[in-house]
């Protein structure tokens, strides 16, 4: 097969970017289930150890792996991709590629409540700070809020499960006039939706388990590098145009260009932490990629169904989603979501958290479970939940109170998805 065009449309390189098969090899990507790699000379992996940037041990790469990475890079508009074992995994070593102790980041308050842990608790313990903003903050608020030791913006396209959009260019603006790379999670909008590499984000993390895999099968995350951003612009980011004497004086901006941000993480942060994920996840993976396009467009649609049901039932007392032209981040949505805004819904029942748990408990289609962005409709209760080991004022930024319900609208029937919805409702 010749290589897929560069101006393929992402549905196309969904399932043809990464991989392009040569006379008789497998059409399919093949799993290399190995952890190990040949070499015809010692000299050859003495200079491995220097700059690990073959395949020599499957911690810090491997076949399978690397074709999805470029597959995933391909589809966010970035230059390169690192898998991770976990979303969590991918977005914390998006920061420590960035901080270390005596450091802050900035975040926005409503992003997923294991991140808001991740920051909030873990990073503080290794002495990097978080400095939480509102979205709603205007942007001398949010740039008095600087420090000099601040070395990033951290957002999520569509807050889980606040389902807030973020404004991403507006951010871009902001963090690159303060000299800082802008990252964005964008585990539920995915590239089909929005691609925030395309509005002025540097970095993108995704959480892989969710629409990307869509199927609940592993668990995974990836780390993509636009290489946009100019890591030689100011002094903060000596680690980055300064020897790493950890690989012989490697110099990342000098040695590695454009990709001195992904190549970096691989070499330091996988090399230490090896939280690379299995060539069978990621071969796993791979196949939702393949349809994504397809059941992203499904999951708006059905969603969209769904949302307008809630909000009309008087047992409900808001409904966010912001593909509803009632929705308070409709008009961001348009902007950076005019396909849609996922198969995720946040909806408070009346009555807060007892109500919440009867509908929920009297579901017979959708399952709960702690997930979201499945096939499969699922619920889950946030401040039960993912969010159970924030504050009251912690939930309260995040946009969650005790009826909220995540709703995670899958794939089947959206007759049957609302029919199942209105036998729970009618049992509060």
């Amino acid at each position: 097969m010749k290589e897929l065009n560069s101006n393929a449309k992402i549905e196309t390189k969904c399932l043809h970017s990464g991989y392009t098969p040569k006379n008789g090899e497998p059409r399919v990507m093949p799993i290399v289930q190995s952890t190990t790699y040949c070499f015809d000379s010692t000299e050859h992996i003495a200079q491995l150890f220097d700059m690990p940037t073959e395949f020599m041990y499957s911690r810090f790469a491997n076949p399978t792996c690397d074709v999805v990475e470029k597959k995933i890079a391909e589809l966010e508009g970035g230059i390169g991709a690192m898998l991770t074992s976990s979303g969590q995994a991918a977005s914390l070593f998006s920061i420590l590629n960035l901080c270390k102790a005596g450091d802050s980041f900035i975040a926005a308050s409503a992003i997923y409540g294991g991140t808001i842990n991740l920051f909030a608790v873990t990073l503080k313990k290794l002495g990097i700070e978080c400095i939480w903003v509102n979205q709603d903050e205007t942007d001398e608020e949010i740039e008095a809020k600087f420090k000099d030791n601040t070395k990033a913006v951290f957002g999520e396209t569509l807050a889980n499960p606040a389902l807030t959009v973020f404004d991403i260019e507006r951010f871009a603006k902001i963090a690159h006039k303060n000299n800082v790379p802008l990252i964005i999670d964008n585990t539920f909008a995915t590239p089909i939706l929005c691609r925030p590499i395309e509005w002025g984000a540097d970095i993108i993390v995704h959480s892989t388990t969710k629409y990307m895999d869509g199927h609940a099968v592993q668990v995974g995350g990836v780390i993509v590098d636009s290489g946009n951003f100019d890591w030689t612009s100011s002094d903060k980011f000596k680690d980055f145009t300064e020897p790493d004497d950890s690989y012989h004086g490697v110099v990342y901006t000098r040695d590695f260009g454009k990709m001195a941000y992904i190549i970096k993480a691989r070499m330091q942060l996988m090399r230490d932490f090896g939280a690379y994920p299995s060539a069978h996840s990621a071969f796993l993976l791979n196949l939702g990629l393949e349809t994504l396009p397809v059941r992203m467009k499904q999951y708006c649609e059905n969603a969209t169904q769904v949302a307008k049901v809630l909000l009309a039932s008087d047992k409900i007392q808001s409904v966010t989603y912001p593909a509803l032209e009632t929705d308070k981040s409709h008009k961001l949505a348009e902007k950076y979501m005019p396909i849609g805004t996922s198969g995720v819904i946040s909806f408070s029942i009346k009555g807060g958290r007892d109500n919440a748990v009867r509908f929920m408990d009297s579901l017979e289609l959708a399952s709960n479970v702690v997930h979201v962005a499945d096939i499969r409709t699922c619920v889950l209760h946030p401040a039960s939940a993912t969010h159970r080991q924030l504050t009251d004022e912690q939930l309260v930024a995040a946009g969650i109170d005790g009826g909220i319900i995540r709703l995670s609208v899958g794939l089947e029937n959206s007759q049957d998805i609302i029919a199942d919805i209105k036998q729970a409702l009618d049992k509060i």
